[in-house]
């Protein structure tokens, strides 16, 4: 019997970014993949956002995902294109990179931190009990976790064994995607017709291989795993010919169904991105909200498996993300409708095209699809940690709250250095401006928050909104959102404190087991 803190399932972007957060927390993780190897056939999903980008700034990471991609304004609603070049952020772009690539520097990322991931695990059973989590699998030792993650896609085992309903729409339109080689000259670029959208393009300039996108003539239920002649078969009726595509690196199917988990959590198991929700891809948000659901969760996690929180902040989490995809997939639903080829669709197009060349519209949209409109609800931590104060005491009304941290430009000691510096650690962050904030008031934990005092002159501004209040002080929490604005002159920060990192008499740390998962943290 191998036993760990958290046990994660599935070591795609979502798991990976998930057991770095948790290392970072001091927990022990066991992170379980199905597959023999980190090896990825295809690229698959591509593409980053500015917030998701923004939290691998948070902790220090993002060069390396900037240094192998490409930035560019990618942003679309209904194929218009919403530009975020003049948003506050030091990243007001995406970034197009394979997710391939992204998965691997974040296992040599997390392989940094001590976590090692266990290929070849395929999970046969998921059994949770009073005190933890037992999984069985082919090929090793069973394992024993406090708490488990499901980070492992739409057909999530995790998700089916906790009996959380996956509520949703099905299916009205089926796609294939596939990456071959090819011997004619295809009609590079994008094509509509009554069927849908599809195009063709090099996967690398130059190169050989090809990424195809094509609209089936219906749905293929239970038709199983697309083949090449299926392949071939959509094309030639779409472009008259297949362009002589051969030898696929990777064919896959999907369609518009929209789902999502009606709980994020049952007990000592939760689930996070595909495992939560699935969606149609347009617009890009699914690896990016699954990185950030990670991110919202980790923190959490690790404070309750220490021992210095209590479990009922795990409801935070499902309380703070559930909201964020279920507008993602009512988004993705409105933008399959919008391209159709009927005309009632492009008439509604044409409008919704026009609402969004005005500048009200494009920012509301682009702040909500690049992640940087994101805002939890200031009472999230009173309700779901038993604090009577709530997350905002003090700071009633205020903008910031419940919003991203700016990265600003801060003087810290004389010396300057990036908002996004201090979070590093993953550490609760309080910045003090112009109020001195002395250590009683740092609440029951005053050692796990980073107290920094700093300087900043400058605006103030989030996107969409625009410029707001200097405050006099702010406490950030590891995943970079805003728990309280204050001056530290009344009890509102201890509240605040206790809310999210108040130690828990009903919880201890469990004593680390003799047997642990290799690689994991201790």
């Amino acid at each position: 019997m191998v036993e760990c803190e958290v046990a994660i399932v599935g070591a795609g972007p979502v798991g990976l970014m998930l057991a770095g957060e948790l290392a970072l927390a001091g927990a022990s993780v066991a992170l379980l993949e199905r597959r023999p190897s980190q090896h990825l056939a295809g690229s698959r999903a591509g593409g980053l956002q500015s917030r998701t980008i923004e939290v691998f700034d948070q902790r220090g990471i993002a060069e390396r995902f900037l240094s192998e991609g490409t930035t560019a304004q990618v942003q679309r609603f209904a194929e218009v294109a919403l530009d975020i070049g003049d948003f506050p952020t030091r990243h007001p772009y995406g970034l197009a990179l394979w997710q391939n690539r992204i998965e691997g520097i974040l296992a040599e990322w997390i392989a940094e931190l001590g976590v090692a991931t266990e290929y070849g695990s395929e999970i046969t059973s998921v059994e949770p009990g009073e005190a933890g989590v037992l999984l069985r699998r082919d090929g090793g030792h069973p394992i024993r976790a406090q708490y488990l993650v499901g980070c492992d896609g739409g057909r999530s085992i995790v998700r089916k064994a906790t009996g959380i309903e996956f509520a949703g729409w099905d299916a009205t339109v089926s796609n294939l995607v596939a990456e071959v080689e090819y011997s004619g000259q295809p009609e590079w670029g994008m094509r509509r017709d009554e069927r849908g959208t599809h195009g063709i393009g090099p996967l690398v300039p130059g190169g050989s291989t090809i990424r195809v996108v094509v609209t089936e003539d219906g749905l293929r239920p239970g038709a199983g795993r697309p083949t090449l002649a299926d392949l071939s078969a959509a094309m030639r009726a779409v472009w008259g010919s297949d362009f002589g595509v051969h030898s696929p690196t990777w064919i896959s199917r999907f369609t518009d169904a929209a789902r999502q988990a009606t709980a994020y959590r049952a007990g000592r198991i939760l689930v996070a991105g595909d495992a939560a929700h699935v969606h149609y891809p347009a617009g890009g948000q699914g690896l990016n909200i699954g990185v950030q659901d990670a991110v919202n969760l980790g923190w959490k996690l690790g404070l309750v498996v220490r021992g210095l929180a209590p479990e009922a902040l795990l409801d935070t989490y499902g309380a703070e993300r559930h909201p964020v995809a279920a507008q993602v997939l009512r988004d993705s639903l409105a933008q399959v409708g919008l391209r159709r080829s009927d005309e009632r669709s492009r008439a509604a197009a044409e409008a919704v095209a026009e609402l969004l060349s005005l500048d009200g519209g494009r920012r509301r949209f682009a702040a909500r699809l690049s992640g940087l409109g994101v805002q939890y609800g200031a009472g999230a931590a009173g309700a779901g940690a038993g604090a009577g104060a709530g997350a905002g005491a003090g700071a009633v009304g205020h903008p910031l709250v419940g919003r991203r941290m700016p990265d600003l430009p801060l003087l810290v000691d004389e010396e300057p250095r990036q908002t996004y510096e201090l979070l590093h650690t993953a550490r609760p962050l309080l910045l003090m401006f112009t109020a001195h904030i002395e250590p009683p008031a740092l609440g029951p934990r005053p050692d796990l928050v980073t107290a920094v005092a700093a300087e900043y002159t400058g605006p103030w501004e989030l996107p969409e909104i625009g410029e707001v209040p200097a405050p006099a002080a702010v406490l950030v929490r590891p995943d970079g959102y805003v728990a309280w604005v204050g001056s530290g002159t009344d009890d509102s920060l201890t509240a605040t404190l206790r809310a999210w990192f108040g130690k828990s008499q009903t919880v201890a740390r469990r004593p680390a087991a003799e047997s642990r998962a290799p690689g994991t943290s201790p």
